[in-house]
């Protein structure tokens, strides 16, 4: 059986500082699929560098396996804190729990949780047609089911 440890540690010795494991799996029928992702994002020779590195350090005549090593997509959920902290000050789509969607800009991630600059027409007090009014919204990620990130053109 192939080790998740043995897996993690090998992709790990690729990568450069501010790259960082997203996901790994493997299935029962020894499919290995492994995600990776960095601050500045992550190129296709470095997925090609980790992915010979895990494959030319596990024996073929041992275990049977197939290896899939890629870089988080965009538009794809947030899985680690660490991709969080990337997107800071940037536009995101938060889906909470009772699936209730915002969008706005993603502000002073910690360990606890994020706000979310949101900009909303409103009806003002004194005013006759909706004004657009900015709040801040706090997040806690136990309360979310999906953040992403906004893909603009």
């Amino acid at each position: 059986m192939i080790e998740k440890e043995k897996i993690v540690q090998l992709a790990e010795e690729k990568l450069d500082e501010g790259q960082f494991l997203v996901e790994l799996g493997i299935s029962a029928s020894n499919v290995i699929h492994v995600v990776i992702d960095g601050m500045h994002g992550v190129t296709i020779n470095k997925c090609v560098e980790v992915s010979r590195n895990i494959e030319h350090n596990l024996d073929r005549e041992v275990e049977d396996f197939e290896l899939q090593v890629l870089s988080a997509g965009l538009g794809q959920p947030f899985k680690v804190y660490r991709q969080f902290v990337k997107n800071e000050n940037f536009e995101v789509e938060v889906v909470t729990n009772d699936g209730v969607k915002h969008s706005g800009k993603m502000l002073n991630v910690n360990e606890q949780g994020f706000d979310l600059e949101v900009n909303r027409k409103e009806k003002v007090e004194g005013k006759k047609t909706k004004q657009l009014v900015t709040r801040v919204l706090h997040f806690g990620f136990e309360e979310m089911k999906e953040a992403k990130n906004i893909i603009k053109f």
